[in-house]
């Protein structure tokens, strides 16, 4: 993994863990020559991760739409900025730019990167890892509906398998660098999803 797209809240969260740990994480991927890819702004947790890759010697690329470049205020420290019209372009350019992808805690726009971004897999469209760093327990839930998902029977047991979950930034880095695909095909057979 060269580049991992990091999708985050633009909001800082309530408790200091989320923007220290975010910060921390980015000096990670800068000491391991990892590239972030992510939404562009300089606040939140998405600022936080950026300036933890940058103030350690790391490569950063924003990718953000033109009417938030004022809103989520856009990092002017930047390896890269590009600018983009609108959120399925923000979403597919980061994509295109990452060699796999990494949730944070963040809002409804994290959340719908996220399940895009697993639905894309899912069909096949990509087979890139996928995974949620669960700082302060913050998907414990999501982890508890995922289980009942596949319990339901609205989602197989591979699909789940598909993103993975850890508390611990070098454990699920691991996790991603030793990734293996399913195959498209047990998706695809009726009854499976």
């Amino acid at each position: 993994m060269k580049s991992i797209a990091v999708f985050c809240g633009s909001k800082d969260g309530y408790i200091d863990v989320y923007r220290e740990e975010a910060y921390r994480v980015g000096g990670i991927l800068a000491e391991r020559g990892i590239r972030l890819v992510y939404g562009g702004a300089k606040i939140g947790v998405m600022g936080a991760i950026a300036d933890g890759v940058l103030n350690n010697g790391g490569e950063v690329i924003g990718v953000i739409p033109q009417f938030l470049l004022n809103k989520e205020v856009a990092h002017e420290n930047l390896t890269d900025l590009i600018i983009v019209e609108t959120m399925h372009q923000r979403k597919l350019k980061m994509y295109e730019l990452s060699d796999a992808m990494m949730t944070l805690p963040g809002g409804w726009g994290t959340m719908e990167e996220l399940f895009e971004t697993l639905t894309w897999g899912q069909l096949g469209m990509h087979n890139k890892p996928m995974g949620i760093l669960n700082i302060n327990g913050y998907y414990d839930s999501l982890k508890v509906l995922m289980t009942m998902m596949v319990h339901e029977g609205f989602l197989s047991e591979w699909t789940k398998k598909m993103v993975m979950v850890n508390e611990s930034i070098t454990d699920l880095l691991e996790m991603m660098e030793q990734y293996d695909a399913p195959e498209l095909q047990q998706f695809l057979d009726k009854g499976s999803s």
